[in-house]
């Protein structure tokens, strides 16, 4: 939209939490994604428009200026690196935590502190990857993207890393959470460009967002 500006959202939980945010700053969804099968969602606002994709392409929609700006967690921007996003605010929305977990009863300090090679099954490869190295734990990572709580059960991995939020499903599969890794929320990312080109329409946007956040 060259007279307009776009929001990238995912649906579920980011969604809703940012329909507060939104609302102070004067914008409301025409319809809910959650029921619409609509994929770009105009506002009360014209100018104004949301577009609903997957939560780990949120950053690479904005990078690219097909969305001038959206929100995405700590976890996704880790992933994708963060390269072109200007990242003005820490929204406080969709709080949960990346830990490392591991089945009841596996002797996790052991395993590191003998520096054997333990095996890790996770969706975020760059932060697994880091975390261990600098703990100088040698592992071998295995990228899955469904159920992580299956992988230890099924002997595939030793352990998981992946986001926890009340850790019910950890204790359904019998996993333990040894050492949590990162407090994730989400985040308002802005394209460095549309900050330039479009600032007289961003920035009432981003400050109505800055008012709205709760500490």
């Amino acid at each position: 939209m060259a007279n307009g500006i776009t929001l990238a959202l995912s649906k579920g939980r980011i969604f809703e939490e940012t329909l507060p945010l939104l609302a102070a700053a004067g914008i409301v969804p025409s319809e809910n994604p959650e029921s619409s099968r609509k994929l770009i969602i105009g506002t009360n606002r014209p100018e104004v428009n949301l577009v609903i994709v997957r939560a780990s392409d949120t950053p690479t929609y904005v990078q690219y200026g097909a969305a001038d700006l959206g929100i995405a967690g700590k976890d996704v921007l880790f992933e994708h690196g963060g390269v072109g996003l200007y990242q003005p605010l820490d929204l406080n929305i969709a709080k949960c935590r990346m830990s490392v977990a591991v089945p009841e009863g596996f002797d996790y300090a052991a395993a590191v502190q003998r520096g054997a090679r333990i095996r890790v099954a996770t969706k975020y490869m760059q932060m697994a990857r880091e975390h261990f190295a600098a703990k100088g734990v040698h592992v071998d990572l295995i990228k899955l993207y469904g159920s992580m709580e299956l992988a230890p059960l099924v002997g595939l991995a030793d352990a998981i890393v992946d986001l926890v939020s009340t850790g019910g499903t950890l204790r359904a599969n019998k996993l333990v959470e040894v050492e949590e890794i990162m407090q994730i929320s989400s985040r308002l990312v802005v394209n460095q460009a549309a900050l330039k080109l479009k600032r007289e329409l961003l920035q009432p946007v981003i400050e109505a967002f800055a008012g709205a956040v709760k500490p």
